[in-house]
């Protein structure tokens, strides 16, 4: 289960340390894309293979899954976390998330949220001031 907030810094050859408390339930292998609110998502595999299952029983006559389906997948990367825990942040994700030198790191039970870490700050902030609200939602869902 990851869980928690990190902040890191992307280095010069577009490499990125994942917290060593991420690593054993991420494993040496795992998958980075797109995320929703202009982050990545980085699943381990086991994880990934669900979501995938799930994105390929969407209809596709119907626009937006395609277009849903078309932003997981195809944005998708195989990553491998070398020996220092490290994985490598392609151009097109970097551009993506509009990542520059530091992001944050978030633990969001079954998947890992990096972020640019200024809009990270600002998507905290804004979802702080409106915590109230987004509980009452919750409510309605069960929650």
């Amino acid at each position: 289960m990851f869980i928690g907030e990190y902040c890191h810094n992307i280095d010069t050859k577009k490499r990125l340390a994942v917290p060593a408390k991420f690593r054993a339930d991420l494993g040496k292998k795992a998958v980075l894309t797109r995320g929703l609110d202009n982050c990545l998502y980085l699943y381990p595999l086991k994880e990934w293979e669900k979501l995938a299952e799930k994105l390929a029983r969407l209809p596709i006559t119907r626009s937006d899954s395609r277009a849903f389906v078309r932003l997981m997948l195809a944005g998708a990367m195989d990553v491998s976390l070398d020996r220092l825990g490290r994985i490598l942040v392609p151009d097109y994700l970097k551009e993506y998330a509009g990542l520059d030198k530091k992001v944050a790191i978030a633990g969001l039970y079954n998947r890992i949220e990096i972020w640019d870490e200024k809009k990270w700050n600002v998507y905290k902030k804004e979802t702080s001031q409106a915590a109230e609200a987004i509980a009452e939602k919750m409510n309605e869902l069960g929650i």
